[in-house]
């Protein structure tokens, strides 16, 4: 029986040839997309789905061509919140077409690729052993194959909902080393700042530019009356925001009806516009929008949100 190191060259699989190939694919792809915006936060349960999704809407609702891709693979949410789920994706000539939202935002997300509700995603390996060590290597060799076979078409804007883990930060940046930059999440709290201040130390190590802090969860909006009142007492995003000298892009207050709006599929930006919380997150969208490139449908934009 041969062994790993009996093998000459890469055994006849000829594999440099094929990641060149799907880098090439890669490439092209993102040659139509103006934009490349990773959100991230380091740390789970701080709302950066949601806030993602919310902010694709309200991207798309100003006149920008948005596209969300679920980075976060082992615990996709996007399909759910952007109310697509039950699509199917179509394969053509040009690639596979993504699922589109009721805001026109193109979405993937593998999701949309399970049979069922209760079906996990499980990387297949030799051994158990073998699938914990190649399991990052797996999930980025994934997440190359949906931005090199989908067709996202024209895009002002392409969002890349990222998984916890600062690590992952890491991997989105060896496959998009065009990446526009990070918008970072957190809450107002200790535990929150303590994880979120290595992602962005992680990021600047990877050369990827920091569009700016949000606050997620500053505040409670109270469902009879509408006044926000305080939810936790930890530090502000503002402040770490200036100790690492980045935009501090808003602070977003929680609202009860957040998850009603992920659970039904319709962005809180659209239900609830002139909430608190819907004008919040409108805001900090406007924030982003000033910071990335001009979209090639300027003219369908408010000046709020352009470029």
């Amino acid at each position: 029986m041969k062994g790993y190191r009996d093998l000459a060259g890469d055994g006849g699989s000829n594999v440099a040839a094929q990641v060149a190939a799907q880098r090439a694919r890669l490439e092209a792809r993102l040659a139509r997309v103006r934009a490349t915006l990773a959100v991230v936060s380091g740390k789970g349960g701080v709302g950066k789905s949601s806030l993602t999704a919310n902010l694709a809407a309200a991207l798309a609702a100003h006149g920008r061509r948005v596209g969300v891709l679920d980075a976060d693979l082992n615990g996709p949410s996007m399909a759910k919140m952007l109310g697509v789920r039950g699509q199917a994706l179509r394969v053509t000539p040009d690639g596979v077409r993504p699922a589109e939202s009721a805001e026109g935002i193109r979405v993937l997300s593998m999701d949309l690729l399970l049979p069922a509700d209760e079906t996990p995603v499980v990387w297949q390996a030799p051994t158990q052993a073998d699938s914990h060590t190649w399991r990052g290597s797996m999930e980025g060799t994934a997440l190359r194959e949906f931005l090199a076979d989908t067709a996202w078409g024209e895009l002002d804007v392409l969002l890349l909902d990222l998984p916890p883990g600062g690590d992952r930060l890491s991997t989105v940046a060896d496959l998009l080393p065009q990446l526009t930059g990070a918008v970072v999440v957190t809450i107002p709290s200790e535990v929150s700042h303590l994880v979120v201040r290595k992602s962005l130390t992680l990021a600047r190590e990877r050369g990827v530019p920091l569009l700016g802090l949000v606050e997620n969860m500053a505040g409670y909006v109270c469902p009879g009356c509408g006044a926000i009142g305080p939810l936790f007492a930890g530090p502000g995003g503002e402040t770490t925001a200036a100790q690492h000298g980045i935009p501090f892009l808003g602070r977003v207050p929680f609202d009860p009806r957040l998850a009603v709006a992920a659970d039904g599929g319709r962005p809180f930006v659209r239900a609830h516009p002139e909430s608190p919380t819907g004008r919040a997150l409108t805001a900090v969208a406007a924030a982003v929008a000033a910071r990335l490139p001009a979209p090639t449908s300027d003219a369908a934009a408010p000046p709020s949100l352009r470029g």
